[in-house]
Formats: C-alpha cells, sequence, structure tokens
C-alpha cells in the first residue's frame, strides 16, 4: 500500500500547461486555478512543481488573506516536507509559509531571536526516537526506559514555544521504525528502542491532551499505509530524512488537516447519494424489496458500513444530507420503511430528491443548511456526477469515490475531510440541533414571525471564562461566513482577555423551547476614549434566521451604556467568506463613518420593541 492521496481525482493530463496558464492569470482568478490543482491526486514531482509556482505568484498573502506562518523544527531532516505542507494548505484555501529549522537544532531555536522574528502562528515538532530518547540497554528493565525524562524534555520545549510566541503547537508522534528484537513479543523488553517508541507514543497523546497540544498522529498513519510507505532506511542512514520522500504530499496534507481544522477550514456536513451509493439498487425502479442493504450479503453489509460510519459523524456533529435525482416520497421511503436500515429521516437535516442536477441542488442543501458550499462533501458512486459537481462546484470536496462499496467508508476516513482538534458539548449537539431547527423546517410554511415568537428563545451572554474557552476560540477560529472581521484568536489570547479591564468579551447562549443551543456567538469589543469598538463579531450560521443578530446589539448597547461609552463603533473586514454580513450594520441602524467602519449612539438605541427572544446580559 502507498502513502498517497487516494481519494483525490487524477491530475490533468495537460498539468503543466495549466499551472503555466495558472501563474499568468490575474489574482483571484490564479489563486482559484492552483487550487484546483492542488486538489488532484498529485505525486512528489507535481507537488513540488505546483509548491514552486505557489511560491512565485503568492510569495505572501493572497486572495485567501495573510499567510499562516509554520515553523518546521526538528531532529531528521526536514526540507523536503515544506512542499507537501504549503501545497495542503493550497488545497484548503490557506496560503501556509514555512519556516524551517537547522537539522537537530530545535531545542537551541524554539525561542531563539531567530524564530521571534518570524512569529509563528504554528511550531511543529517533528523528532525521531533515537534523538528524543536517547542510547539505552535494550536487555535493562523498565526503568531505563527513561519515558519520564522525555516526557519531561517535550513539555518542556512546549512551554518554551508558548512562551515565546503564543502559538499553536503540533507534535508529531515517533515514527516507529526501530527493529524490534523479540518480534510481536517486544513489549516485554521494555529497554529496547521499538518498545519505548511504542511507549512513549502512547504516553504523548495523554500529555498532549494535558496541554492542548494537536498531534500529528505519524504512527497511526504507519499502521494504516505499513512502514515502508513511510520510511525508507536507505535514506534514513544517507540524508537523514525519517519520513521518504514518496509520502511527502501524504504527509503536507495530515499537518494541512490540523491546521486547517484550526482555522475552520474542515467540511461540516456530508451529503450523500442514495441508489448505489447508500444502498445497492434503484429504489424507484427495484421497490423496497429489491434493494440490497443489511445483514445476510457481503455487499449488503458493504452498505452498512458506510451508513454507521454516516451515522457515527452524525453523533459527532457532522450534518448529514441527502441530494437524489428521485421522487421524493419514494426516496424517502426505504429511511421509514426498510428494517434493515441504520440511518432514518432522523438523521438527516436535509433532503433533496427530484430531477434537477446535483450541482443546482448541492447549492439548494447549503442555503438550507445556512452553510457555505466549501462546508460541504458530497458522495456519489456516478463518475459523471462527481464531475458535474466538481465542475460546477469546485469549492464542495467530492471523493473519488473506490466502486467497490466496502471501501467507501474507508476512503472517507483516509481523505481527513471531518479533521478536528477538539470536541465540545455543542459539536455533539450540532446534528440534532439541525434536524430540528423549527425555523427552517416550519418557516417556509408559517409566518416567520409567528415561528420566531412560539420558539421562547432566551439569549444568554456572560464574559469570557475559563469553562467556556475551549468553545470560544473553537467558533473564532471556524466561523467564516457571519464574521465580521475573521479575526483569529489564540487560547492564549483569549485567555487573557478574562481579566483584561479595557476588553467587553461576550460568550452568548441561545435557549429555546426544543432546546440548548450552546455557545452560537461570541463578541470582542475594546473601549477607546467615548466609544466602544467591536473588533470581534461572528455567529454560528444555523441560528441566522432568527433575529440574533438584534439581540447581540441589544446585549452591546446595555454594555456600552454601563461603561459610559457614548457610541458603539462596528468593523467590518471584507474576506472573501463574509460577503453575507457586509451590510449588517448599516441593517441595524448604524451609519458610515469610514471605509469598514460604522458606528450607532448609544443614547439613542432603542432594542426593537417586537424582538422575538428575552436578552439576558449576565
Amino acid at each position: 500500500m502507498t502513502a498517497d492521496l487516494s481519494w483525490l481525482p487524477p491530475p490533468p493530463q495537460d498539468f503543466a500547461a495549466r499551472l503555466a496558464d495558472a501563474e499568468a492569470l490575474p489574482e483571484g482568478q490564479a489563486w482559484d486555478a492552483l487550487v484546483a490543482l492542488a486538489r488532484t491526486r498529485l505525486d512528489p514531482a507535481r507537488t513540488n512543481r505546483l509548491d514552486r509556482a505557489l511560491q512565485r505568484r503568492f510569495p505572501e498573502a493572497s486572495p485567501a488573506g495573510p499567510a499562516v506562518r509554520l515553523a518546521l523544527l526538528g531532529s531528521s531532516t526536514l526540507a523536503h516536507l515544506a512542499a507537501g505542507i504549503r501545497v495542503g494548505a493550497l488545497r484548503r484555501d490557506l496560503r501556509l509559509t514555512v519556516w524551517e529549522g537547522v537539522h537537530g537544532q530545535y531545542r537551541q531555536e524554539i525561542d531563539g531571536a531567530a524564530l521571534r522574528a518570524v512569529r509563528p502562528d504554528i511550531v511543529l515538532l517533528a523528532l525521531d526516537p533515537a534523538d528524543l530518547l536517547g542510547p539505552g540497554d535494550p536487555a535493562a528493565g523498565p526503568e531505563a526506559a527513561r519515558l519520564a525524562e522525555a516526557l519531561g524534555g517535550l513539555t518542556s520545549l512546549w512551554a518554551r514555544a508558548r512562551a515565546a510566541h503564543g502559538c499553536t503547537l503540533i507534535q508529531q508522534t515517533l515514527l516507529p521504525a526501530a527493529l524490534p528484537l523479540m518480534g510481536g513479543n517486544e513489549h516485554r523488553m521494555p529497554g529496547s528502542l521499538a518498545a519505548r517508541t511504542l511507549r512513549l507514543n502512547a504516553a504523548l497523546r495523554d500529555a498532549a491532551e494535558a496541554e492542548g497540544v494537536d498531534l500529528l498522529a505519524l504512527d497511526d498513519a504507519v499502521a494504516r499505509h505499513g512502514l515502508d510507505a513511510w520510511h525508507d532506511p536507505a535514506l534514513w542512514l544517507r540524508a537523514r530524512q525519517a519520513v521518504t520522500p514518496a509520502a511527502a504530499p501524504l504527509y503536507g496534507d495530515l499537518v494541512a488537516r490540523i491546521v486547517g481544522a484550526r482555522l475552520g477550514r474542515s467540511a461540516k456536513a456530508l451529503v450523500l447519494d442514495l441508489d448505489d451509493t447508500l444502498w445497492g439498487g434503484t429504489i424507484g425502479e427495484d421497490g423496497l424489496s429489491g434493494l440490497v442493504v443489511g445483514q445476510g450479503s457481503a455487499l449488503g453489509e458493504s452498505f452498512l458500513a458506510l451508513q454507521a460510519y454516516a451515522r457515527d459523524l452524525v453523533r459527532r456533529g457532522i450534518v448529514l444530507a441527502v441530494c437524489s435525482k428521485n421522487d421524493p416520497e419514494t426516496a424517502r421511503m426505504p429511511f421509514r420503511e426498510h428494517p434493515d436500515m441504520l440511518l432514518r429521516l432522523s438523521d438527516v437535516a436535509a433532503f433533496v430528491a427530484n430531477w434537477d442536477d446535483k450541482a443546482t441542488n448541492l447549492r439548494r442543501i447549503a442555503a438550507d443548511l445556512r452553510l457555505g458550499l466549501d462546508a460541504l462533501v458530497f458522495v456519489d458512486d456516478n463518475p459523471f456526477e462527481r464531475a458535474l459537481v466538481r465542475d460546477h462546484l469546485p469549492m464542495v470536496a467530492v471523493p473519488e469515490v473506490p466502486e467497490e462499496p466496502a471501501l467507501v467508508a474507508r476512503c472517507l476516513a483516509d481523505a481527513g475531510y471531518f479533521e478536528a482538534v477538539t470536541l465540545t458539548d455543542e459539536d455533539r449537539g450540532r446534528a440534532g440541533a439541525y434536524a430540528r431547527d423549527p425555523v427552517r423546517r416550519e418557516a417556509r410554511d408559517a409566518d416567520l414571525a409567528t415561528t420566531l415568537a412560539g420558539l421562547g428563545m432566551r439569549l444568554i451572554g456572560r464574559p469570557f471564562d475559563a469553562l467556556g474557552l475551549a468553545r470560544i476560540v473553537q467558533l473564532v477560529n471556524k466561523t467564516n461566513q457571519f464574521n465580521l472581521t475573521t479575526r483569529r484568536l489564540r487560547e492564549a489570547e483569549a485567555a487573557a482577555l478574562i481579566d483584561d479591564p479595557d476588553a467587553v468579551t461576550l460568550q452568548l447562549r441561545l435557549v429555546d423551547r426544543l432546546g440548548d443551543n450552546g455557545v452560537i456567538a461570541v463578541v470582542i469589543a475594546r473601549r477607546a476614549r467615548d466609544d466602544l469598538v467591536v473588533e470581534t463579531w461572528l455567529m454560528s450560521c444555523r441560528v441566522i434566521g432568527r433575529r440574533v443578530e438584534e439581540g447581540i446589539l441589544a446585549v452591546l448597547a446595555a454594555e456600552a451604556a454601563r461603561r459610559g461609552a457614548r457610541r458603539l463603533v462596528g468593523l467590518y473586514r471584507p474576506s472573501g467568506r463574509n460577503g453575507m454580513v457586509a451590510d449588517l450594520y448599516p441593517r441595524l441602524g448604524f451609519v458610515a463613518d469610514g471605509e469598514g467602519r460604522w458606528v450607532l449612539d448609544v443614547a439613542g438605541y432603542r432594542p426593537p420593541p417586537d424582538l422575538p427572544m428575552v436578552v439576558e446580559p449576565g
């Protein structure tokens, strides 16, 4: 098995010509063309060519925003991995720059002057077992393993990096390349390097969880693809390359997934075709009894495997939707009536079945869920449908799923579309909240004002606190559409705001008669003379349409008055993704005060008398 980008479609045959053409295009078009090439199955040579074009055309910032700065530090040769990391980020519509440390100098460089000057957003530590664990006597007992010493050294490095840079940390797990001395019972020789590597990787997970460090689980990748796909002993001995160049594109993608997850570039919704994707056969022709799904046949269990994976993603917080060319009632029948179906209609947040083309229907699903098209992953067994969606909606992720149904779930997992670095209570409840959202389901058929008034909504605001910190940072870094300035926030920066007397911080929770929607909005403002300046205002898209933004303004205005501010000043910075809030401030009664700056007189503000919620400032 090879460690490659197997879920992506093959690159175009005229790759070189398209790359040259892309560089010559105007800025926005050039970026989109390079992103499109990155979303194909690139080998190391094409990855390097695309990376060189990317650096020539966009040496720093890009139409996607300022570059994310990553420092790559380690005990082995890492230069050959940088191109894959940059292209992996490009695949996620991110411009990422890589600062490479000197081979083996990570202990000195991690808080040194050179790296301080770079001001990294992320530090990635890639260490090899021999360097971290040191020499040992394989025949010695457990006391010779030096695990506590190695972990202590790592946590010290993490602390130094955070103190110097306030950055996100990614720790690569150790590559399990040491040769076993006892074979399958290596654990009975705790002093061997192979046994110590295995034990330290297990301990690393607990330490990283405790310290809030993200893991690049290289040992898991080796277990999936085999050691030979990731490590070449000859290249290790000759060039100190722990990861072989052949695996560099996938290595870069694994790194970029973590970076993307921190910045909200992971997908949020799985959209499934039905016939020959979720079950075998065609419901409109074969009928309920003719479908192949469920126990009793290998093929039926293969379709169940995808359903089980989709169901577990829903439980994790991924939103599930259906996009099918079918009669709508016929398409729903298996969910209601087939006894072997794992998925039921209650699991599906958006169900679109008609005879329109899939691209049109995916637009409907995105609008229905109030998500961007780039939040969707579309799975279809039909190559024509996949090609059509890629052509018309290049921002939608469309995996090149295998023909064998048993392998589709594995393909989705390998692709890492739903990569996450944290899991909050709001995440776990998200899919259910979408599925039961009465505004989305009922507002089409009922008067919106009546529907909203009947929800019994309460908007509860409270300042930042340690308990809500994980959700606050997650929302700030993941929300792109309803986000006025798209400023990102590190956890250390959010924690510092808790005790900042000049900062006004709000985490806002929405509760209604159907349940608790969790923290759905974050606001950060700062006093500047007679003004309270709103530097960050963002909100989960799933509550758009409930007039929550008007309730948030009522909370802000009350806080501004309490602090003696005469004006609320709102900032808007277009990002290419937040066009939906370009007119938010004027809609709320603010007046223009220069480009991207809006003001509201606090004394003259009155909350709308028909606001369909109780506002509890906290």
